[in-house]
């Protein structure tokens, strides 16, 4: 599946009344680190068998939710269940803890 853009406009759709788990990458263009895990979220999305989705905010884009979420550094990975925050890791991991974050 492919890795759907979030904005404050499609977030309640998208995440909040999802009823599978929502791995949502909070990121930006000028974040080095983010441009280091970016490929392993894009990979994670590709391969979803539909248990899950993926999606990415650009704070710079929409601080709201950034602020909403209290998104200090980026890249911030939060996983989302019932449309509740239910894993948050900041900073680069490697793909199998990204996943890890999914169970």
């Amino acid at each position: 599946m492919a890795v759907m853009k979030i904005t404050a406009e499609n977030f309640k759709s998208a995440v909040e009344e999802s009823k599978k788990p929502v791995l949502v990458d909070f990121w930006a263009d000028w974040c080095g680190p983010c441009r280091m895990v970016s490929p392993v979220v894009d990979a994670i999305g590709e391969e979803s068998d539909g248990t899950y989705l993926v999606g990415k905010i650009n704070v710079d884009e929409e601080p709201e939710l950034a602020e909403q979420f209290h998104v200090m550094s980026i890249p911030t990975l939060i996983v989302f269940r019932d449309g509740k925050p239910a894993a948050t890791s900041v900073g680069v991991r490697g793909k199998q803890e990204i996943l890890s974050m999914l169970q």
